[in-house]
């Protein structure tokens, strides 16, 4: 009779560590959604399909320096000489963020042809472009910077550089979710 009563208290202590490690996996989950959900509604106000960057060079220097991040709408108005724009080329995978120094609008459809420049380079991006690319158009632009906040986007910037930081970071707070009690 004594095993059947051991066992029987195993079995109830194997089916609540198992509780908690499903309760723990779904806790996750929904942290992970939640902050996707919170993406895609800021992504949605905006009009940006990458609402917030972070400035990952100095060619916008002294108004924006490595490291600064920058809060991004797109709008539905024309692109203006002046504005601060982060935009996608081809063959790059990280965006650019640098000023728009000269627009040309087309009568015929409304669209407008636009150069940039960062503020802190001697010439403009026409070398960047893709090859017989003078202009870009709006479908190049993410968003144009309407905020900041500097020096915020250093922890993007070092796991970046340094990914072996990330994956540290990313157990640590796996381990910590996992080891917590409810």
């Amino acid at each position: 009779m004594g095993m059947g009563w051991i066992g029987q208290k195993v079995d109830s202590l194997k089916s609540i560590k198992i509780r908690q490690h499903l309760s723990q996996a779904i806790n996750i989950g929904v942290i992970f959604t939640f902050a996707l959900m919170i993406w895609k509604v800021v992504m949605c106000i905006t009009g940006s399909q990458s609402p917030i960057v972070v400035v990952l060079s100095g060619s916008m220097e002294p108004g924006f320096k490595r490291g600064d991040l920058l809060f991004l709408n797109m709008g539905k108005e024309p692109i203006r000489a002046g504005e601060i724009v982060v935009f996608n080329l081809e063959g790059r995978d990280i965006p650019i963020v640098h000023r728009v120094i000269e627009v040309h609008e087309r009568k015929d459809t409304g669209e407008v042809d636009i150069l940039t420049k960062g503020d802190n380079n001697p010439v403009n991006d026409r070398g960047m472009y893709a090859y017989g690319q003078l202009w870009l158009q709006r479908q190049h632009v993410m968003g144009r910077a309407v905020g900041s906040v500097p020096y915020a986007g250093w922890m993007t910037i070092i796991m970046t550089e340094k990914p072996i930081i990330k994956y540290v970071l990313i157990s640590v707070l796996v381990l910590m979710v996992l080891t917590s009690k409810d």
